[in-house]
């Protein structure tokens, strides 16, 4: 019995000691892995924000550099305004494709290859399309150039995740949805206005030249990955992925949100172009290109979203923003040519910060296969801006601009509900 009774202390102390040990063996461990992340303020981190900022500035201009365009491709190959919009939908439609390939692909070779070959790839099909001569070869040009930029899309979001510290991923996303903005700013602006001095062909020529050069300064600047670890790329793995994902009680709403909101934000840009350049208000081709100029307010809501999102939660403020979309849209409505700009100012500003907040949730609710998952989002993203801003110049020639607005506000309230009613209660 004395045994028993002078054994457990011991025993205790054995176990207290093993405990402290393991507990210090992880706290290294845990210290070992945080010096290997990219932090605000130290070494490392301007190089790949800006590396990042030209990755998604690119896509964006190559993406969306055909949409103050589409007038005048009308004239040019004199078709209507939904085949004209072609131009921009089949780009989206392969890159949405593409993300589902592209995603699983990083996941076994690695982030920065993948988006340093897509970059260079659409700067090339961006150079061919300037000079083929028909509607088709076209057409063909820029869908090869969307499944090129897929390689990007699928990926920077994940190399975020893994290579930023946690504590600073919500601001470093929302600098990278900046890019995206500033991109899709750019493309539109330096389309929409060069094309009142030059030839379309020459247009879509230096845009593809302004793109090559951001992709060599991107494969410079990018560190390579420190936390990625490489996974068997086989069809089992993708579905196992795929499950996980979508019994998740957040992921599911997520890229339905996706789906919904850039749906919406597409069809208000490719139609908005439509009604200014005809009755009463019949403005310059460059004046519309100016439109593009709404981006800066997404470039800071980004950002601002973000780091807001890190202090409050995003579920707390996501559905304010897509309540803020609706408002700018109701404003495109009245007859004033200074309220359209103002409502789409504010539309723009609350379409980027809701991207910010959504992306960035993917990521981080998403347990496996991030890469999968942020391909899931962005399929969903670029589907929607495929089949809604198609769709869209059904409701043009239905209904004009009130058609149009219509299709956009059953849109952003079945947005709204779901951040309102599912969303909302996620931690």
């Amino acid at each position: 019995m004395s045994r028993h009774t002078t054994s457990t202390p011991n025993s205790a102390s054995t176990d207290s000691s093993a405990a402290h040990a393991a507990n210090q063996q992880l706290e290294r461990e845990a210290a070992a892995i945080e010096r290997g992340f990219i932090e605000r303020g130290k070494p490392g981190y301007l190089p790949t924000m800006l590396a990042l900022f030209l990755g998604a500035f690119s896509t964006f201009v190559l993406l969306y550099c055909v949409q103050p365009l589409m007038p005048i491709l009308s004239e040019a190959f004199d078709i209507d305004a939904a085949t004209s919009s072609l131009s921009l939908s089949v780009a989206t439609g392969m890159l949405a494709i593409g993300l589902l390939v592209t995603g699983p692909i990083s996941d076994a070779v690695g982030r920065k290859p993948i988006m340093t070959i897509a970059l260079l790839s659409a700067s090339a099909c961006t150079l061919l399309a300037a000079v083929m001569p028909n509607w088709t070869g076209i057409l063909i040009m820029r869908a090869l150039a969307g499944l090129s930029l897929s390689g990007l899309c699928a990926v920077a979001m994940t190399y975020l995740n893994e290579e930023i510290h946690p504590r600073y991923v919500g601001l470093s996303m929302g600098l990278y949805i900046s890019g995206n903005s500033i991109g899709g700013m750019s493309g539109r602006l330096i389309s929409g206005v060069m094309v009142d001095w030059v030839p379309w062909r020459w247009t879509l020529g230096i845009i593809g030249i302004v793109a090559l050069i951001a992709a060599i300064l991107f494969m410079r600047w990018l560190p390579p990955s420190r936390h990625f670890s490489p996974r068997p790329l086989n069809w089992r793995s993708v579905f196992s992925g795929l499950s996980v994902h979508f019994r998740d009680r957040g992921l599911p709403w997520l890229f339905a949100e996706a789906f919904l909101l850039m749906g919406g934000f597409v069809t208000l840009y490719n139609y908005i172009a439509y009604r200014l350049l005809a009755e009463p208000y019949q403005v310059s081709q460059a004046l519309v290109g100016l439109l593009s100029i709404a981006y800066l307010s997404g470039t800071y809501s980004s950002a601002w979203a973000g780091s807001l999102a890190d202090r409050l939660g995003r579920h707390r403020i996501f559905w304010l923003f897509i309540v803020m979309m609706l408002a700018g849209l109701a404003i495109t409505l009245l007859e004033p040519i200074s309220l359209i700009l103002v409502g789409i100012l504010i539309f723009t500003f609350g379409f980027f910060a809701a991207h910010s907040l959504a992306s960035g949730w993917v990521g981080q609710r998403a347990t496996q296969a991030k890469g999968q998952a942020s391909s899931l989002y962005l399929f969903s993203y670029y589907l929607g801006s495929s089949v809604a801003g198609t769709l869209g110049g059904a409701f043009w020639y239905w209904g004009g601009w009130n058609g149009v607005s219509m299709f956009i506000a059953v849109l952003l309230v079945v947005a709204l509900a779901i951040g309102a009613l599912h969303l909302r209660r996620l931690a």
